[in-house]
This record gives C-alpha cells, sequence and structure tokens, in this order.
C-alpha cells in the first residue's frame, strides 16, 4: 500500500513513538470490527429478515429441588416465529423503492437517453434490494466497475460486509475501505472450505488478502491491482477512479439497522405464540390430578397408564376410597389475542409503518385519511430519500466519468433530479378529479406526472404529442381535400 497510508486517515490518529505498518494497523482494525456491537446488530439483522430468531433456540426449562434451572425434554417446546420485521423492512422498501424511479433532466433528452441506457431494469432491480439491505445493516454499498464488454456495470455490498475508514463526522467521504467476505474452495481432497477474502480499496488501487487465523495473508491467486480494467483501442488498461468506487446508501444519517427498534417487540410476539401453542398442546396439564391412594409409586407409570389406557387404577387404604381429582386450570385465549395485537400495533408503530387493516380505511376512505394512515411511513421515507438522493448524486458522478469515456457525451455538471414514485395507496376518482381540474392553472407536464395512471411521464407526454400531431395532419388532409374540390361540402360530419 505505498499510495496511501491508512494510518494518516484523517478520522485516524497516527501511532505515537510506537511503529506500526499499515499490515499491523489493519489487522487491529479488523480484529475490532469483526467483534465490534454495531456489525454484530448488522449480521443479526439479516438473519432476523430471513427468519432465524433467537426463539429458534429456546429451551424448556424448570426449577429444580436446588432451585436451579435445568432443561426439560419431554415438555412442548414449540418455536414459532411470527416474521412482522421481515414484512416492515418489504413495506418501507417498496413504498419507497417499490415503482421504477426516474430521472428529471430537464427537458435533455441526449442525457435522459444515456441515463436510461445505463440504469437498466437489472440495475434499477439491485437498487431495489440495496434500499432493503439499507434497512437490514442500516447501509449498503454499491461497487461501480467495467464489464467484460467494457460496460459500466454496479454490484451491491451489505453492511456487514464492509469497514469504512472515513475522512469526516458526517460519513460522506470515505479515506478507504475493506472488505471481508467468504468464499467456497476445494481443497487437495476435493472437499469445500470456507475461505475469507480480503479487499482493501484505497486511492491508489485495490490491495487483495486472504484472513486467516486474524492475521492477513497475501493473496497469491489474485495480486494488487487498478480499480478497474479499461479496454483503449483494444488494449487493457488499468484505471483508477479520482473519488473512491465505493458509495454508500443510508437508511437514515446515524445509519441505524431497522431491528434496533423492534427487537424486543418481535422477541416478545415469538415467544407468546410459542407459549400460547405450549400450553394447548399440554391437555394432560390443563388438570391437575389429585391423587388418592395411588396404586403405585411411580409417577411416570401414572403418566403412561393415563396416556396409553386412559385409566388409572386406584385402591382403598385404612378405610379411605381412593380416587382422582381435578383441578381445572384454564388457558384464556382472549388474552393472548390482546397481547399478540398490541405487540404488533407496537411493532408498526415503531417501524414507522403502516397498517393496511386500519379502521380509517373502511368504506370509502378520503385522501385525508389515507395520508394519515401514511404519516408515519412517510416521514421514515423522507429521510431516506434525502440519503439516497445524495448517494445518488455520488453514484451519477461515475456514471458521467463512463458516459465520457465512451463516447456518449459529457454531461459533468448537468442538471438532474432523481424522482422516486412512492407506492402509496390513493383514492383514485378523487386523484384523477383533481388533475382535470388543474390543467390549464398548471403545466400539462406537471399534471401528467401526479395522474394516478402514468407510470412514465415522458413517455406519455411523447404520446400525447403524438396524437396531437396526428390529429393536426388529419385536419390538414381534410381542409386540403376540401379545397381542391372548390370547397363543397360533401355532406361529411365532423
Amino acid at each position: 500500500m505505498k499510495t496511501f497510508h491508512l494510518q494518516q486517515s484523517r478520522t485516524r490518529l497516527p501511532v505515537a513513538g510506537v511503529p506500526m505498518t499499515d499490515k499491523d494497523f489493519l489487522e487491529k482494525e479488523i480484529n475490532a470490527w469483526l467483534e465490534s456491537k454495531e456489525r454484530r446488530t448488522q449480521v443479526v439483522s439479516e438473519a432476523y429478515y430471513n427468519g432465524h430468531h433467537d426463539i429458534l433456540n429456546r429451551k424448556r426449562e424448570v426449577v429444580d429441588g436446588s432451585g436451579e434451572m435445568h432443561k426439560v425434554n419431554r415438555l412442548p417446546n414449540n418455536r414459532i416465529v411470527d416474521n412482522q420485521y421481515a414484512k416492515m423492512v418489504d413495506q418501507k422498501t417498496n413504498y419507497l423503492l417499490g415503482r421504477p424511479f426516474s430521472f428529471d433532466t430537464n427537458t435533455n433528452k441526449a442525457y435522459d437517453d444515456a441515463l436510461g441506457g445505463v440504469f437498466t431494469r437489472k440495475v434499477r432491480r439491485m437498487l431495489r434490494n440495496v434500499a432493503e439491505m439499507a434497512y437490514t445493516g442500516g447501509k449498503a454499498w454499491v461497487y461501480p466497475y467495467y464489464g467484460q464488454d467494457g460496460t459500466l456495470a454496479f454490484t451491491s455490498f451489505p453492511a456487514h460486509e464492509i469497514l469504512p475508514f472515513w475522512a469526516d463526522r458526517e460519513h460522506t467521504e470515505l479515506d478507504a475501505a475493506v472488505r471481508l467476505y467468504p468464499m467456497t474452495r476445494y481443497n487437495a481432497a476435493r472437499k469445500a472450505d470456507t475461505v475469507y477474502k480480503v479487499e482493501v480499496f484505497h486511492a491508489g488501487g485495490v490491495e487483495r488478502f486472504e484472513w486467516q487465523n486474524k492475521k492477513l495473508i497475501p493473496d497469491t491467486d489474485a495480486p494488487p491491482g487498478s480499480h478497474a480494467t479499461v479496454t483503449v483501442d483494444g488494449e487493457e488498461k488499468a484505471y483508477n477512479w479520482e473519488r473512491m468506487p465505493l458509495i454508500c446508501f443510508k437508511a437514515n444519517n446515524r445509519e441505524t439497522p431497522l431491528l434496533r427498534h423492534v427487537k424486543c417487540l418481535q422477541d416478545a410476539l415469538n415467544l407468546m405464540l410459542s407459549n400460547f401453542t405450549n400450553n394447548m398442546e399440554e391437555d394432560v396439564r390443563n388438570t391437575v390430578l389429585v391423587l388418592k391412594n395411588y396404586d403405585g409409586t411411580d409417577l411416570g407409570d401414572f403418566r403412561h397408564n393415563l396416556a396409553v389406557y386412559g385409566v388409572v387404577k386406584v385402591r382403598e387404604s385404612n378405610g379411605v376410597d381412593g380416587g382422582v381429582e381435578t383441578l381445572e386450570i384454564e388457558v384464556n385465549a382472549e388474552n393472548y389475542k390482546a397481547i399478540l395485537d398490541l405487540l404488533k400495533k407496537a411493532i408498526i408503530e415503531n417501524a414507522r409503518g403502516f397498517d393496511a387493516k386500519d379502521e380509517r380505511l373502511n368504506g370509502t376512505p378520503n385522501q385525508l385519511n389515507i395520508r394519515s394512515m401514511y404519516s408515519d411511513i412517510d416521514l421514515d421515507a423522507n429521510e431516506m430519500e434525502a440519503e439516497f438522493q445524495a448517494a445518488f448524486e455520488e453514484l451519477l458522478w461515475f456514471v458521467n466519468q463512463y458516459l465520457a469515456t465512451a463516447g456518449k457525451g459529457a454531461f459533468d455538471g448537468a442538471d438532474v433530479k432523481v424522482i422516486f414514485d412512492r407506492d402509496i395507496l390513493i383514492n383514485e376518482s378523487e386523484a384523477v378529479d383533481n388533475a382535470v381540474k388543474s390543467l390549464g392553472i398548471l403545466s400539462r407536464e406537471t399534471v401528467v406526472k401526479q395522474h394516478p395512471w402514468v407510470s412514465d411521464p415522458a413517455e406519455e407526454l411523447g404520446r400525447i404529442q403524438k396524437e396531437e400531431q396526428s390529429a393536426v395532419n388529419a385536419d390538414g388532409y381534410r381542409d386540403a381535400f376540401n379545397a381542391s374540390r372548390g370547397g363543397e361540402d360533401d355532406g361529411t360530419k365532423r
């Protein structure tokens, strides 16, 4: 790493009086990062989204005679996951990026066409997944690179794979970054092993290592290189970007994963569902059996006879008749239902989502009621959109550099705005009526962009212009035809 000294990063103090190489410094930083609470939360958030919750590790325990807890295997141990957290992540992701975003280039058609060639459906799908990873990890990363065909491509990295070295407190500029990720490699015995690769991104290129026993070992399979390889006149040339080719897409300015707001509530929901199911399955234990003169001393035999034969042998002793009495224990399902409803509502509120079964949607809701229901998710989406707008500004710098290099136009500094089409429930008849009433007051372009039936405003405006031109041509043809006939009326109604 001769072109960049990590220890001189603007957010790191140089080592005082103790010699330390960049390799030593990186090993210390990576070890601390792998054991950090922040990364642990990011890994757990990803696991929770995929359904791997703490309830799955639950054990049934009881207090023994000495007052200690010990595991019991013969009791029902349901471990139910009702993944409301994943539902909130999907809801919030699709609310902001479920529908295609667009670019407003201020009528710069050449730039609009060039962006359309870069941001294909594949890239837009990737950016939608970036939003999902931003909610689960607090942030996600996009890496621009050149594909084998020489075109600009993008890939994404989750938060738990990237250790950033920021240049400022606001986390807006990178000095360097480390990526650590697992790979599968077959050994000499043809068995699959998991190895951990490390890539160090800095101003001078990319250094590559393997992570073994908490140490960085140079990667013999992938030597150090540049940020990208560009084919110019049939020759491959190493190319380093002027900026760090890692763009951070944040869910919020604190880079907080969504799970931090709802984990305790999600765990309580899983626990209550599991406990309720356990209580319902413990059918024999719903009644406490009081034994009188039981014919036998082993309670295990008693439970076996009761379960297998459905009868219990009792006897008369000292003139006292034997028998079995019961103490009923009632499981009140309504109590569980009330708590479960409260927990689900609390998860929605703390995750800043919306309840699709909200009472305000009963009947024919007006737009004011709908907006009220979406107020929390709108506030959260506003913050994420602000962060994504800044990230897109960084991303578009790389796009503009590529377009200039590929000879597709010089658009550096061109005016462009990213338009997010939020997937909000609306009263369509009310929205259409307002759009029609706005014609003549607002421009046609503004009205078309706000119309609920329009998914691509530019394409729709083009259709309108084409229809108007066809109408003008048809009128011109009729006028010319009548003029050639000396203005005679052919009786055709127009």
